[in-house]
């Protein structure tokens, strides 16, 4: 056991603390899964109600690999990072054909399942002695043992003993902590079960050290096309949003008007809609043109976040562009 971590007490706090969330009254393995994919990048708050969502359509990998990928991305609408969506969709074709692996190597072969949502699946479901390690549990770590920088693997195989006897409920634990007391700021140490023997308690701060991240912008035209029973709108093929339906996007402005036979004069600037990504900030400026085609419901689609608010913007403007 590395150093004088104190396991029993971490369980015991962790026993008598613990939020009552859904995926932990389960070892389903497709209902874990889902889980974890929904919680990357997304508050436990805003996470319950689409793992519900989820369930209720797809009760098992089966169901979500005999529906279209367009189903799922609409129930998926407003929850970001839609390429984990894509990934479930294929994640859950593959366990259709080939069984769901059971192992922490197994699961690492699924699309889109990196270390931790793979070590996370095989601990909680098959009770696997693997570390969960996401960023609750890093910090959690770093502080205990006075880690300002270290790689995945070292953390991987200094937790690893930790949860060898109680792998599924000590790495709910640790991921516990981090999120509850253990926090990126104000940690509540005094109330820390594991606050004897933490080496990073003076300073908690310094631990682990903050990474840099370099946020880029990205700037857009977006294209409202008014139709006859709403706006014209595309599938974009790849990138963020890629399976997701919006207003026609591009990088070079006169590109965009052009393919639609449009000049400078023939398309209504509205103004510019901001939006964020992890690591870009968009720019998005946003025109407004009439057309004779249909167009369709916006509602009939699923749309992302940024598409919304570009349609937003074009719906402020009655009548005529």
């Amino acid at each position: 056991m590395p150093g004088s971590f104190h396991v029993q007490r971490l369980l015991a706090w962790y026993r008598a603390n613990a939020r009552d969330l859904p995926w932990r009254r389960t070892a389903d393995p497709w209902a874990i899964l889902v889980s974890e994919v929904v919680l990357q990048q997304t508050r436990v708050e805003q996470a319950i109600p689409y793992f519900e969502r989820l369930l209720a359509r797809f009760p098992t990998p089966q169901t979500l690999a005999a529906a279209p990928l367009e189903e799922l991305l609409r129930i998926w609408q407003g929850l970001g990072y839609y390429r984990r969506a894509e990934n479930l969709w294929r994640a859950a074709r593959e366990i259709a054909e080939k069984g769901f692996p059971w192992t922490f190597d197994g699961l690492r072969q699924l699309p889109g399942l990196g270390p931790y949502t793979a070590a996370a699946v095989a601990a909680f479901a098959f009770g696997e002695p693997v570390p969960a390690i996401d960023g609750n549990v890093r910090r959690v770590l770093s502080r205990y043992f006075a880690l300002e920088r270290s790689s995945p693997k070292k953390l991987f195989d200094l937790a690893r003993p930790l949860v060898a006897a109680e792998p599924a409920e000590m790495n709910q634990a640790l991921i516990e902590l981090g999120a509850t007391l253990c926090t990126p700021r104000r940690p509540a140490c005094e109330a820390c079960p594991l606050r004897v023997g933490c080496r990073g308690r003076a300073d908690p701060g310094r631990y682990p050290a903050r990474r840099g991240r370099r946020v880029r912008e990205w700037r857009l035209t977006a294209l409202v096309l008014r139709g006859r029973r709403g706006p014209v709108l595309e599938a974009r093929p790849q990138g963020p949003w890629a399976g997701l339906y919006g207003p026609p996007m591009d990088e070079d402005e006169g590109r965009l008007l052009a393919r639609f036979g449009l000049g400078p004069d023939d398309a209504r600037f509205l103004g510019e809609v901001r939006h964020g990504l992890s690591h870009r900030r968009v720019r998005v400026r946003v025109y407004l043109a009439r057309t004779d085609r249909d167009g369709e419901d916006p509602a009939a689609r699923p749309l992302s976040a940024l598409a919304r608010k570009v349609l937003a913007l074009a719906e402020e403007v009655p009548g005529e562009p």
